[in-house]
């Protein structure tokens, strides 16, 4: 409590506001820019930070994580342009919901939620640091992989028209994630001797392909002149109604929970995060078969646990020195720039300092809510844009996204190929979302994969082999065969 009281003073001051202000917008614009993404934004940042102090550098660094993880969530539900690889499960239902002209509603609860779970996860990361770090010691390669396949278990929920092909899907996306070099063996796998797969290839330029281009290309194919269904010029962009709020308090604090808890696992991540969040809204909801036609359950649930996971993951890396994802590892920079050193002793010779992040967070998510609220009209005006004008601009980001990830024209062509066969796909009935599920999750349920049987010599049973192990297989089997059953006992009952 000292050091909260300390730190009081270095996050309420009129120059750490305005710090914070700052970094909240320039983080939402990041986020909402394809191709940008949160990791980019501090790493950025980290060199302006020098000159500050401690105290101010890293809220301004905590504000770009807290606010760019937001930012991916608007271009999403507006235009379904994730800004950021975790923006791919909030494109779904959001976008579904902007055609029906209630872009709006999904902003603002896109986010109120995302505060809440940035609230919950910044909560937990000022009171119960030292015992969640502890989680971190217990997860090994079996459990990630575990983890990961939990996360991939949203596949089937996707799946709505047909399982076959939403499998299909995300096993294709698998397959792609396997280009490049084998992280186990260090051999290069399907790069047919070309120099730009040898590191494989970019997944961001394969979101934006997928999600981003095939949309121009289906926006080109439609007859209407707007996104949405039918546009009426006098209609009124309205937010989330309060009734909306009330349903959707518990799956904010569900979903952020998640989130947090999540974030604090090494290498799990916010589509993980995100994927089992918004899996979890949909198994317990009155109202599922809304989910992926344009649910609010949907976005609350992705956006909250998104946030969620940006307290969370900063737990490991402060008490253990264990980055709990990329962006918390870039974050490390800027500690080591201002001469900090995670670890137990941060919490005690640096105190004020580390506690004016705990609680610089907690601003800038408030900030971030405000500022969101008040821009969710005027985002949401996007949708009404004559498509013939839209879809250049859109086109536009694409490009540059694609290009900034690494200054490659060849993730350029890489952009335009995805582009074509999302827009195949979606015209199929293949599930893109499957697809890039499969993509960001494969690698990781792959290497922990083949980690665990090296640890284990070959044998299967190292799955089985702790109480944490065995409780993700019994929400593996519940998450995959839930849906049937719910559907046997609703047929019964009537």
């Amino acid at each position: 409590m000292e050091y909260i009281m300390e730190a009081i003073p270095l996050v309420f001051s009129p120059q750490a506001l305005m710090i914070s202000l700052f970094g909240v917008v320039v983080g939402i614009l990041i986020g909402s820019l394809p191709g940008l993404s949160s990791t980019m934004g501090v790493a950025l940042f980290i060199p302006i930070t020098y000159g500050m102090r401690p105290s101010d550098g890293l809220i301004l660094l905590g504000a770009i994580y807290m606010a760019s993880t937001y930012g991916g969530s608007i271009s999403a539900i507006l235009i379904k342009t994730p800004g950021t690889p975790s923006a791919v499960i909030t494109a779904i239902d959001g976008y579904e919901l902007t055609k029906q002209g209630k872009g709006g509603e999904a902003l603002s609860m896109s986010t109120i939620a995302s505060t809440v779970g940035g609230i919950i996860s910044c909560v937990a990361l000022l009171f119960l640091s030292p015992l969640l770090a502890k989680l971190v010691t217990s997860f090994g390669a079996p459990e990630m992989f575990l983890l990961s396949i939990l996360g991939l278990t949203i596949i089937v929920g996707l799946s709505k028209k047909s399982i076959v092909k939403g499998l299909l899907a995300g096993i294709l996306g698998m397959l792609v994630s396997t280009v490049g070099i084998d992280s186990i063996t260090g051999e290069y796998r399907y790069t047919f001797e070309i120099v730009e797969l040898f590191g494989g290839l970019s997944t961001v330029a394969i979101v934006i392909g997928v999600f981003s281009a095939s949309q121009v290309f289906n926006l080109a194919s439609q007859k209407r002149s707007t996104i949405q269904y039918e546009y009426d010029a006098n209609q009124k962009l309205n937010i989330v109604s309060k009734k909306d709020l009330n349903k959707n308090w518990f799956n904010m604090f569900r979903s952020g929970v998640i989130g947090t808890l999540i974030g604090i696992l090494p290498g799990a991540g916010v589509s993980i995060a995100s994927a089992l969040s918004y899996n979890a809204a949909k198994n317990v909801s009155k109202e599922p078969d809304l989910f992926g036609e344009g649910s609010l359950e949907g976005v609350c649930a992705s956006e909250a646990g998104n946030n969620g996971v940006v307290g969370g993951s900063l737990i490991p890396l402060l008490t253990l020195g264990i980055p709990g994802n990329a962006v918390s590892a870039v974050f490390l920079g800027g500690l080591i720039i201002h001469g900090l050193r995670p670890g137990p002793q941060l919490f005690t010779d640096h105190g004020a300092i580390t506690y004016s992040l705990f609680l610089g967070l907690i601003v800038a998510t408030l900030i971030m809510c405000v500022v969101g609220l008040v821009a969710a009209k005027y985002f949401a005006k996007v949708s009404t844009v004559p498509t013939n004008v839209l879809g250049p601009i859109i086109m536009t980001l694409c490009v540059i996204g694609a290009y900034s990830v690494a200054n490659s024209t060849f993730n350029i062509y890489t952009m335009f190929i995805f582009g074509l066969i999302g827009f195949g796909m979606a015209e199929l009935d293949y599930f893109p979302a499957a697809f890039i599920l499969g993509l960001v999750l494969g690698p990781i349920a792959e290497s922990e994969f083949r980690r665990s049987l090296l640890l284990s010599k070959g044998s299967y049973s190292i799955f089985l082999s702790s109480p944490i192990c065995i409780g993700l297989v019994i929400s593996i089997v519940f998450f995959v065969f839930y849906p049937y059953i719910k559907d046997i006992f609703v047929k019964n009952r009537n």
